[in-house]
């Protein structure tokens, strides 16, 4: 199957793309190398998910990333540097390949940053997606997975959220773009057939985790024995998603939508294992064997207080079945950690 990732070269993108590899199918990947993060770190999870290992100098974003396309094309690989506001150019790329399934993983991420950049967050999450479902509508693509996020049940009251709570009280910019993607992919499914899941992820973590996110970020401050950002009394609390776990909800639901029709399904992916802030930053801890130095701060704009998620049906309907425990999943993540000094 030849397979169009989206953001393949990110946290989840370059595990899912590494996943389809290995299993012998073929992986378009677009990605704009985006500056959220340092783009070094992009071009180092593409190599490991295409099991190679080259040299940069990182002397010009530009530079590195033609090589880094040059370096890693192959027969069932392509690399597009390549922003999904920009519909011509997506379209050429549309034009030169023959794509059974798209797996749409870019976005602008993040509840603070959308709260500064509302407008961009709107360019990238609603028009750059829709740029994909329009291309789908021209050359007859008809099955797409996007990924959406917990961060549409604002703060639901009832516990664990399911899929058919209401939503329609987003607290952020970035969950409000995520809603509206889950309801113009049912106009595109509506008018033009095209088969559609949206995957609402929970937290997820493991290596290769941003380096903003409160995991990674917290792992990296407490190594080098400085200030973690505890904000408010560190009982807000999280359902923590391990990757593999994840990718394996993306890959059942691959095989879910590839073989039945008229889908349109929103799936939660969670571990359904709520650990607050105080217990996570405990387990870190207790991996590193060091005390995090903490500074309490206010609470912030847009921060849900608990996110759980309810996987009764990706259970029954995709067979979806977590199995990482968080204190595992951290133990993992921290040998990845101190073992690539990230």
């Amino acid at each position: 199957m030849n397979y169009l990732v989206t953001g393949g070269s990110g946290f989840i993108g370059s595990h899912l793309v590494e996943h389809l590899l290995k299993n012998g199918h073929s992986v378009i990947n677009i990605d704009n190398f985006d500056d959220f993060y340092d783009h070094k770190i992009k071009i180092k999870n593409t190599l490991e998910s295409v099991g190679k290992t080259l040299e940069f100098s990182f002397h010009s974003k530009e530079l590195d990333i033609q090589k880094l396309i040059f370096e890693t094309s192959s027969k069932n690989y392509q690399l597009y540097y390549q922003d999904i506001r920009d519909k011509e150019g997506l379209e050429k790329i549309f034009q030169k390949h023959k794509i059974d399934l798209v797996i749409h993983l870019a976005a602008l991420a993040g509840v603070s940053p959308s709260i500064e950049r509302p407008l961009e967050y709107e360019e990238v999450n609603i028009k750059g997606t829709m740029n994909l479902w329009e291309l789908c509508k021209e050359f007859e693509i008809v099955k797409f997975i996007n990924a959406s996020s917990s961060s549409v049940y604002g703060n639901n009251e009832k516990i664990p959220f399911s899929e058919d709570d209401s939503v329609e009280q987003p607290i952020s910019p970035y969950a409000a773009t995520k809603k509206c993607g889950e309801i113009l992919g049912h106009v595109y499914h509506h008018l033009y057939g095209i088969d559609m899941i949206h995957l609402r992820f929970f937290t997820v973590y493991g290596p290769r985790q941003r380096p903003d996110l409160a995991i990674h970020k917290f792992t990296k401050l407490i190594s080098e024995n400085k200030e973690i950002p505890i904000y408010g009394d560190g009982s807000t609390a999280r359902d923590y998603t391990f990757i593999d776990d994840i990718i394996e909800g993306i890959q059942k639901s691959i095989c879910y939508i590839e073989t039945h029709h008229q889908v349109y399904e929103i799936i939660n992916l969670g571990e359904s294992e709520v650990i607050n802030l105080n217990e996570m930053v405990a387990t870190i801890e207790n991996e590193l064997e060091k005390k995090a130095v903490k500074k309490l701060l206010p609470r912030q704009a847009g921060d849900v207080e608990k996110t759980n998620a309810n996987i009764h049906k990706a259970k029954s309907l995709i067979g979806y079945q977590p199995r990482t425990h968080f204190q595992n999943g951290i133990k993992k993540f921290v040998e990845w950690f101190l073992r690539n000094g990230s």
